[in-house]
This record gives structure tokens, C-alpha cells and sequence, in this order.
């Protein structure tokens, strides 16, 4: 499904037309990484990361500048082979690659799948959180379906 899901055109595209600025992009990643259960905000080596419990699970780098790249790393145990076919993705540097870390480069031209995006930083949540956490948030999920399945039903 992940293969499927990244080659269609659609999911290749952000909300946002791409105008060669990222920020608004960015911004929205890092609100989303610190929506997740325990998500606090770091800033090791002058760079931006979400961590829960301690550990980083989403590397956001430095804020991006107008007509400057973007870039994020994220653990994707599950579907990081299949990401690692994209053009703008790659093994994470300093032996990071090794352990299930791709990292996405967006330059000035280029338009973030911003959906896609936040799926990433969801599977990276999960494979580095605690389990107590990641049934928290998966609870939090099936609560809100079922909200909206119920609202539907009434519409």
C-alpha cells in the first residue's frame, strides 16, 4: 500500500502550491510531531527535533529560509525500504541509515507531500516511543473514528 500511496500524483503534492518557501510546510511538521502523547521539543547541535521519553523521533533541522531546501529524518521500520526509492529520500547519515532512519530533502523547486509527511513522523512516533504511549495515541484514534462514525450516522 506505501509504494501505491507515494506514486500517485496527488500524494506527491502538498496543501500549499509550491512558492520555494518551505517555512509554512515546516511549521505544520512540527506542530503535528508535538500533537503526539509525551512529544516535547529539543534543540541539540542547533538543530530542531521532537523527542518522547527522551529519544528524538523526528530530526527537524534547521528552520527553513525562504527559497532554502527542507529537510527531516524519521525511523520508518516499516515502510523505509519502499521510501528509500523516492528520489528525494536517502539513509540517514552517521550510521543512522543502518537502523531503519531515511532522510527527505525538499529543495526550493520541489513541493513536500506534506500527507505523506506526517505519516512518516507517525511510524517514527511509534517504533520510538514507549508502548504505553503508542496505545495511548492509538486509543485517542479509534475514539475519534468512532466520534465521526457515529456523527455520520446521524447526518
Amino acid at each position: 500500500m506505501t509504494r501505491k500511496l507515494l506514486r500517485t500524483p496527488s500524494a506527491r503534492r502538498s496543501s500549499k502550491a509550491s512558492s520555494g518557501d518551505h517555512r509554512p510546510v515546516s511549521r505544520e511538521l512540527r506542530g503535528y510531531a508535538l500533537t503526539f502523547p509525551g512529544a516535547t521539543e529539543d534543540f541539540p547541535w542547533g538543530e530542531r527535533v521532537a523527542k518522547v521519553n527522551g529519544k528524538v523521533f523526528v530530526f527537524l533541522g534547521i528552520d527553513p529560509v525562504p527559497g532554502g531546501p527542507m529537510g527531516l529524518s524519521v525511523k520508518l521500520p516499516e515502510s523505509g525500504q519502499d521510501v528509500l526509492d523516492l528520489p528525494f529520500a536517502k539513509p540517514t547519515g552517521y550510521g543512522l541509515g543502518k537502523s531503519g532512519w531515511v532522510s527527505a530533502t525538499f529543495e526550493t523547486k520541489d513541493d513536500p507531500p506534506l500527507e505523506i509527511l506526517k505519516g512518516w513522523i507517525r511510524e517514527s512516533f511509534c517504533a520510538i516511543a514507549p508502548k504505553t504511549l503508542v496505545a495511548e495515541l492509538e486509543s485517542a484514534r479509534s475514539e475519534s473514528l468512532s466520534r465521526r462514525s457515529r456523527s455520520d450516522r446521524r447526518g
